[in-house]
């Protein structure tokens, strides 16, 4: 019983085998086990009011029986009790607190522990997605950092994750951006910074043909040149996406991002007319006014809003190039699951996407996956609006870690001033860009939230900052005594925790696995911030109430156990929401 990693799966299993044991009709009981307030213990089982309504027996006496049948084990592990109607709670006791974090001494073991949440699923993360020739801003931000951290977990608790940054390398706008391209472009302007100029000539040629119907049609033109496989235009097309990509990587590899697969709109160019035929010969699509649409009069909102697959001039358009992506993910990667990390403001399109894969799926005889529109509200400003310049321009994602960098390096200079200026620089890096990371991946995704240098770059609160101090405080701990972290002599005689600090500690260390779950199954990394925060919290309380250093050897042993542990679980912890660590601050 001890060496389970996620205890809740354990006493779930064993209240299972309780109820069989006494005589629960199988099916009618789920033990629905969860991590408890800390005043009842450390988990609580509160299935039995439900499984005792359904067999007309009072619950309590139905509580007590099952806690009869337990297992010996976990009667060594836990106290257990029975607590008003019929709740169950486990308080784990020392020995097995101890025997925990003896077993899980390493990120590799973690990761053994957690992996069977997963194991065997291929899931399809699409995520970032920005749009070539653009400069990646404040808007892009949420959808890289929240899909790179739901990515790592899904990796690390088992599944085979397939990162994919669908980027908008196609479409009508190249029309307007070749035709500028060939007439405006600023060669020194393009050596400087080709983003930046690209988006000029993208307005250059977009104002221009809304003020003379002939640039429109000379625009246009490009396109079909484009489309039909000139290779002039191909030429200036591949340019401009390998530069993008170029600019695109420079902010990844601030952020720690890296994808397996960049497969833009483009990919799909010729792989879009089974979608056209497939939905018409089935019957799932029909024609409305020259265009092809999906219907979905099961819906109430789609009942009358068409989803558009391919538009009345003939083009293709998101509709048509997802369901193509669908199919490819499922074909291709054999996909259990695709997440789809965009804005929440596009849960119609994916709502509409979602239904017409399933119906289409239906007709070919194919299971479709699993997809999921993992939603996420709006940066705002210290004004409560969408989040810009004083201009009223998006802010540049690399101009906003930039000023983080720079915001942290003050920090870190007034904090230890005694550093060389290198080493602050190397130190601000990571604080001020994981400072914006976390701030994002701290809130819940779906809601908006308020964007603050004040309160993302400080060392008070749930930050970056603070629990990256409280990983450099624990490093030092074993610095000054000339110790490695985890070195197992270090740790040799401890025996079980004593001190309420102690325990405290201990009983939150064994709760990783639980937040590993919920922020898997639910999407969300704002539970994981939230446990390493409350876990920085306890080790504090801790660290300031018992001494580790000159304590007896048993006491220090263990208590080295739990520094130890502390600083794996957060280090595990903010590597998984794709932040980097460090060796002191």
């Amino acid at each position: 019983m001890h060496l389970a990693f996620d205890l809740i799966v354990e006493l779930d299993r064993a209240l299972l085998s309780a109820a069989a044991a006494a005589g629960v009709e199988a099916g009618t009981f789920q033990p629905g086990v969860r991590t408890s307030d800390p005043r009842h213990g450390d988990f609580q089982a509160n299935g039995v009011l439900g499984a005792a309504k359904r067999a007309g027996r009072p619950p309590r006496p139905l509580a007590e029986a099952l806690v009869a049948h337990l297992p010996e084990s976990v009667r060594r592990d836990f106290d257990v009790a029975v607590a008003g109607p019929g709740f169950i709670n486990f308080t784990a006791r020392p020995s097995l607190l101890l025997a925990w974090l003896q077993v899980y001494r390493t990120e590799g073991d973690l990761a053994a522990g957690a992996s069977a949440a997963h194991a065997g699923e291929t899931w399809v993360v699409d995520y970032s997605s920005p749009n070539a020739a653009k400069q990646m801003h404040v808007g892009h931000l949420r959808s890289a950092v929240i899909g790179e951290a739901i990515a790592r977990l899904l990796a690390f608790t088992g599944a085979h994750v397939v990162r994919d940054n669908h980027i908008g390398d196609w479409g009508t706008q190249y029309g307007k951006l070749i035709w500028a391209y060939r007439r405006h472009l600023d060669a020194e302007a393009l050596a400087r910074d080709p983003i930046e100029e690209f988006e000029r000539l993208y307005k250059v040629g977009n104002a221009a043909a809304e003020a003379d119907p002939a640039v429109l049609e000379e625009a246009r033109a490009e396109l079909v040149k484009l489309q039909a496989g000139d290779p002039d235009n191909l030429a200036v097309w591949r340019h401009i996406n390998e530069v993008s990509l170029e600019a695109f990587q420079r902010i990844y590899d601030r952020l720690g991002i890296k994808f397996d697969v960049t497969l833009g709109e483009s990919f799909y160019n010729d792989k879009l007319e089974p979608v056209y035929s497939e939905l018409a010969r089935f019957g799932v699509s029909t024609e409305s006014q020259g265009a092809q649409v999906v219907f979905h009069p099961e819906h109430p909102r789609f009942k009358t809003q068409p989803f558009i697959v391919r538009k009345s001039d003939g083009a293709a358009n998101y509709a048509t190039t997802d369901l193509a992506t669908v199919l490819y993910r499922v074909e291709h990667f054999h996909a259990r699951c695709v997440l789809y990390v965009v804005d929440k403001r596009q849960g119609d399109h994916f709502e509409q996407l979602f239904l017409t894969a399933a119906k289409w799926f239906e007709k070919r005889g194919q299971a479709v996956p699993r997809l999921v529109h993992v939603d996420f509200g709006t940066v705002l400003g210290e004004d409560g609006k969408p989040l810009k310049t004083r201009t009223g321009d998006s802010i540049k994602l690399r101009g906003l870690l930039d000023e983080a960098a720079e915001r942290a390096f003050a920090l870190v200079s007034q904090k230890s001033p005694d550093f060389p200026e290198d080493e602050r620089r190397r130190i601000a890096e990571i604080v001020g860009v994981g400072s914006v990371q976390y701030a994002d991946l701290s809130q819940h995704r779906s809601s908006d939230y308020l964007f603050s240098w004040d309160k993302m770059i400080s060392l008070d609160g749930n930050t970056a900052a603070y629990l990256l101090y409280a990983l450099a405080r624990i490093r030092s701990i074993f610095r000054r005594q000339g110790l490695e972290c985890g070195d197992p002599s270090a740790e040799s005689g401890a025996d079980a925790f004593q001190t309420p600090g102690e325990v405290a500690v201990a009983r939150k260390l064994i709760k990783f696995a639980d937040a590993l779950r919920l922020s898997s199954e639910t999407l969300c990394p704002h539970f994981l911030c939230l446990y390493l925060y409350e876990l920085a919290g306890e080790f504090s309380t801790f660290y300031n109430a018992d001494k580790v250093i000159g304590a007896e050897p048993a006491a220090r042993a263990r208590r080295l156990v739990l520094c130890a542990r502390t600083l794996l679980v957060l280090e595990t912890g903010l590597h998984l929401l794709g932040l980097r660590t460090l060796e002191r601050m």
